[in-house]
């Protein structure tokens, strides 16, 4: 092996992490240069668990065909230490090839390496043993990287890393003895990278795509908000009080389903979400133009209600209990930043067009109107032309009455 390039394998990690580049460009990179430097690599799977509301984590996979993906995203292997009301949705798939993996064996164990000549007799220990064998390989090693209790972070406590080669002889034992050398400086910049796109998409769930990228931008000074013309989408869901109290169980579940319809009808149409306050959600659509602002919002409406006609279908038929949506449209000047205490923070939106998109939006149980809008929103370019008007009304907290607008039927 040559000893001059493996050693400078650390600095090359750190530079990579630093930089930021990709979890695939790292292990990719990683691989390339333990090879020429003499360690004969034939496949390589490197993995990571997350924070992720639907992944547990990401695998990295070298040594493949073009035909491979190099990245595979897996769902949730176990519902250990989730406090969760409902049922765990778990990755079947993932869950079976995780439980009969060396890693499962070595955290039981507390081991951390594994090595296993390929050949019969042993291919039947781990579930990948027979593939990577089939492959050519002649040689398995498993490394297990730990982070020390301070540094784990939801379920991402350590680096899994497997190694095969296609030598006759198997890894030699310097070999084996560098790669556990490099695990280390590999693991951290894996994580490195891991913690930022983690901290990205935790920002943009929690927060929304705009918000949470605004925030890590560095907008996180309190008091400092931004004054925008936007469409203000407020909704919410009709007699969810009633479901609430005749079908406890039936909450969460409904409330995910709606939600996944009508976030993203939101989304697809450029929106952004800011809260989900129960069963209602507040969101904006902003554009340089009024005009595009609105036809996107309108165009959203339109998708979710689409949407909502056929989960009430698919409900309906499963006997699990339907409800509708209510929403409220009015387009205006809004204050966006960062609202709250020294200690407790929110990224939002208010001012006079906020509380009278809640009011519009309350209004559509005394008007037995699923959609109303404002005459600001009616009257942006020729959206008036798909609405009608359902008359003017007084608007709590609002000082005059607005004529409010629905969407024509025969549009």
């Amino acid at each position: 092996m040559n000893d001059e390039l493996l050693s400078e394998l650390p600095a090359w990690l750190t530079r990579a992490g630093l930089a930021g580049a990709s979890e695939v460009d790292i292990v990719f990179g990683f691989c390339e240069r333990c090879v020429a430097a003499g360690v004969p690599l034939g496949r390589a799977h490197v993995f990571i668990d997350t924070l992720h509301p639907v992944h547990e984590g990401r695998l990295f996979c070298w040594g493949y065909g073009p035909d491979e993906p190099p990245m595979k995203e897996y769902g949730r292997t176990s519902s250990a230490g989730l406090d969760a009301s409902s049922p765990v949705s778990l990755d079947a798939q993932a869950t079976g090839i995780w439980q009969r993996s060396p890693f499962y064996t070595m955290l039981k164990t507390g081991a951390s390496l594994l090595r296993r000549r390929l050949r019969t007799g042993t291919l039947d220990e781990f579930s990948l043993l027979p593939e990577w064998h089939a492959a050519g390989m002649t040689e398995y090693v498993a490394l297990v990287t730990s982070f020390a209790a301070e540094g784990v972070i939801g379920e991402m406590d350590a680096v899994y890393s497997s190694w095969g080669t296609t030598a006759p002889e198997g890894f030699s034992d310097s070999s084996v003895a560098a790669l556990e050398r490099l695990a280390p400086y590999l693991g951290l910049a894996i994580k490195t990278v891991s913690l930022t796109r983690m901290t990205r998409t935790l920002m943009e769930t929690y927060l929304g795509r705009d918000a949470g990228q605004r925030v890590l931008s560095g907008r996180i000074v309190r008091g400092i908000a931004e004054r925008i013309d936007a469409v203000v989408w407020f909704s919410d869901l009709r007699g969810f009080t009633r479901i609430t109290d005749t079908a406890p169980e039936q909450v969460i579940p409904l409330l995910n389903d709606y939600a996944d319809v009508i976030v993203s009808a939101i989304d697809d149409h450029g929106g952004d979400v800011l809260k989900l306050i129960g069963d209602g959600i507040l969101a904006i659509f902003t554009a340089e133009d009024r005009m595009h602002a609105c036809g996107a919002a309108l165009s959203a409406a339109f998708a979710a209600r689409q949407g909502i006609a056929e989960l009430k279908k698919r409900r309906a038929a499963e006997g699990k209990p339907v409800t509708d949506m209510y929403l409220g449209l009015h387009v205006g000047k809004v204050f966006y930043g960062n609202i709250g205490s020294r200690e407790r923070l929110d990224f939002t939106v208010l001012g006079p067009a906020v509380n009278e998109a809640s009011r519009i939006a309350a209004m559509c149980r005394s008007v037995d109107q699923p959609v109303l809008m404002s005459a600001a929103f009616a009257e942006v370019g020729d959206i008036r032309r798909r609405l009608i008007s359902v008359g003017r009304y007084a608007l709590r907290g609002v000082s005059h009455p607005q004529e409010l607008f629905t969407i024509d039927p025969e549009s």
